[in-house]
């Protein structure tokens, strides 16, 4: 049995978080000492690790304490399906709804994602719009990408693909001139106006996606040369500060 004390050191998380956590009912510790300090046991710590990871994925604390007072929750599976999105990103959760409207920005139907067929894209789509569906973004992704052609879809990646055509040509250039930042900012806007508003922050994790390795890197380095989804990386990160 561990202390509320030793519990927020161990999981980084403050003494009123936990206090907060019993009052609305997400995390009621085993027992109490004799002076009414609370304690927790192995079974506890498992059910906050969740917890901090669900909170990771930004669910809402509501939404965590009504899947996990569920009596169809099934921890392993949860945890089975948080070690997956983990594994594919390979970066901090925040950006894992980067990744996943990521494959759609770049164009799924447009794209050579040979490392990924078909039936797989689909089940992390769908996966996502679970996960992620009640953010913000994601929605006003779907509202704005709803009434698309297949076609126009695909009219819409081609066009986003020329933006890396034309990094390909600065490639071996300084990523802080005013010809690198106005082509960011511009990337920025085409998102915005097209997929959903890309703040800075999402934009900076963008960045990282595209020259973190695998298939997005390939084909932005296909489609500009090789070296050009580093270039746009280091001029989004300049850009983002």
């Amino acid at each position: 049995m561990r202390t509320v004390h030793e519990v927020s050191k161990l999981a980084g998380v403050s003494i009123r978080t936990l206090q907060y956590y019993d009052k609305i009912g997400l995390l009621h510790p085993t027992g109490y000492t004799d002076a009414g300090y609370r304690l927790y046991d192995d079974a506890d710590l498992e059910r906050l690790q969740h917890i901090l990871l669900f909170r990771e994925l930004e669910f809402p604390l509501k939404d965590i304490r009504e899947m996990m007072n569920s009596p169809d929750f099934d921890r392993s599976k949860a945890l089975e399906q948080q070690i997956e999105l983990l594994t594919l990103k390979k970066e901090h959760l925040d950006n894992l709804i980067n990744f996943a409207l990521g494959i759609k920005m770049l164009g799924v139907n447009y794209m050579d994602f040979s490392a990924f067929d078909k039936s797989k894209i689909d089940a992390y789509a769908k996966q996502a719009k679970e996960l992620y569906g009640n953010t913000p973004e994601y929605k006003e992704f779907a509202e704005k990408s709803k009434n698309r052609t297949d076609e126009e879809d695909k009219l819409l990646a081609d066009r986003f693909m020329l933006f890396f055509k034309e990094a390909g040509e600065m490639r071996n250039t300084d990523p802080a001139s005013p010809e690198a930042q106005d082509l960011v900012k511009r990337i920025q806007n085409f998102i915005t106006e097209h997929m959903y508003t890309c703040s800075d922050k999402i934009l900076s994790g963008l960045g990282k996606m595209y020259s973190g390795g695998g298939d997005f890197t390939r084909n932005i380095d296909e489609a500009g040369g090789e070296g050009t989804a580093a270039f746009v990386d280091k001029a989004i990160q300049i850009y983002c500060g």
